[in-house]
């Protein structure tokens, strides 16, 4: 089962890092889900993606708080806004268009009501006590 989550995990990741690119993958879930299949196979690949410095505080956050950090949403946000706004502009069937239209309302309501994290203090950029 380990090897099973392992290569999971690894897909995930892969998944997720494209998203950072593509404008209709989402980044958040994978490397979310990434890290929850490697606590299960691989501690050290956990371990990995905790300290990774692109996404190691996002994954400490949800771990901690359940939530992001609101610079983090903000983010998200824009990019959600402008991927389903290039997804609608391209479609060329009403029906399709309003789905999507639905599938973001129903995505935004749903992201802005996890918590948010409070920012660390300045002098502490990754979110650890000294």
């Amino acid at each position: 089962m380990r090897i099973l989550f392992a290569l999971l995990g690894g897909v995930s990741l892969f998944l997720g890092l494209i998203g950072a690119f593509l404008p209709v993958l989402p980044t958040t879930p994978f490397i979310l889900l990434a890290a929850l299949l490697f606590s299960k196979s691989s501690p050290r690949l956990h371990r990995w993606m905790l300290n990774h410095p692109w996404f190691g505080t996002l994954i400490r956050d949800w771990q901690t708080y359940r939530g992001l950090r609101p610079k983090i949403r903000r983010r998200a946000i824009w990019m959600m806004a402008i991927s389903f706004a290039f997804s609608i502009y391209m479609v060329p069937l009403w029906p399709v268009k309003a789905g999507l239209v639905l599938t973001f309302v129903i995505l935004l309501a749903w992201f802005l009501r996890l918590p948010l994290v409070p920012e660390p203090p300045q002098g502490d950029k990754e979110g650890r006590s000294p």
